[in-house]
């Protein structure tokens, strides 16, 4: 569990590193060279880094063992920091968003607006590099780690990497193709907000999903009831109830034996069960057997 959590803090500060420098490139590039779309690309890298810290603060407080007001541990923490990171995504696109549409309503009504500098096309073409290649970083060690809040803050990576992909091409399009063309600067920082906007919207649904007590997918399921089925003695596994907390499955389900075992034999098949499962899904997974007579389905109340 330590070395889950130095390695989750190591891949979160490799990127909060690369945020740091990023932001601080973009807000002067924007800034110096008149670029809507860049400013919008530094606002996104400054939610990276405070997603950054969110993400930091969470794990750390998820990785903590159960306890007695915590019977199941602490991973929906970082569920929540999944959340967070959500919902800090859509208000950046909300603001980014409003702020290029207020610009292109300007330019339809005759204001003229100025071609950004050649400063922030470099910067856009730097963040695209850097953030694609911390973004396949931090997806490896995600998976690796089976981390929902590092895999969701890689995807916050990516977000920023492929919205200054559109931001490369506005603030090209405003400084090549002439004053008639500079609306495609704010036209290039809706778009980089209507993508943060989708990524936040994804994210939302399933951080609120698995707070909510969301069943796992029906293919989880259906593999679970067959692990079940496949020991020796067990029948019809049924009544399963699934969630997840954190980065851990929590599985209780119902199964059916000859009613004329012994309770000592009963209890080691509910046993292997368990093994079985935690074998598949992880040791931390919480499991809950039920055992039932296989009679005891035709009895009448």
């Amino acid at each position: 569990m330590v070395n889950r959590q130095r390695e989750i803090y190591k891949v979160t500060l490799v990127g909060g590193a690369v945020n740091v420098v990023l932001l601080l490139f973009k807000f002067v590039a924007g800034i110096v060279a008149g670029s809507a779309a860049m400013v919008a690309d530094a606002v996104h890298s400054l939610s990276d880094f405070v997603t950054d810290v969110i993400v930091l603060v969470f794990v750390r407080i998820s990785s903590k063992p159960k306890d007695k007001s915590h019977d199941y541990g602490h991973g929906k923490y970082e569920t929540l920091a999944m959340t967070f990171i959500g919902v800090a995504l859509l208000i950046v696109a909300m603001g980014i968003i409003y702020s290029g549409v207020t610009k292109i309503v300007q330019w339809a009504g005759g204001a003229q607006l100025e071609a950004p500098g050649l400063l922030a096309l470099c910067a856009a073409v730097v963040s695209v590099v850097l953030k694609e290649a911390v973004y396949r970083y931090s997806m490896v060690k995600a998976r690796q780690l089976q981390s929902q809040a590092l895999e969701a803050n890689a995807w916050h990576h990516r977000s920023d990497s492929l919205s200054s992909i559109g931001t490369s091409a506005g603030i090209g399009g405003a400084i090549f193709l002439g004053q008639r063309w500079t609306v495609l600067d704010p036209v290039a920082s809706v778009v980089v907000g209507l993508f943060i906007a989708k990524v936040a919207v994804s994210l939302l649904r399933d951080g609120i999903g698995d707070l909510m007590e969301r069943s796992l997918p029906d293919e989880v399921e259906t593999e679970i009831l067959q692990l079940a089925a496949s020991v020796d003695g067990i029948a019809e596994p049924h009544d399963l109830r699934t969630r997840r907390i954190g980065n851990h499955y929590a599985i209780e389900l119902h199964i059916l034996m000859d009613g004329n075992v012994t309770l000592h034999e009963a209890h080691d098949k509910a046993s292997e069960v368990e093994r079985l499962l935690k074998q598949h899904y992880g040791p931390e997974t919480h499991i809950a057997v039920h055992v039932e007579p296989k009679q005891s389905i035709w009895r009448t109340p």
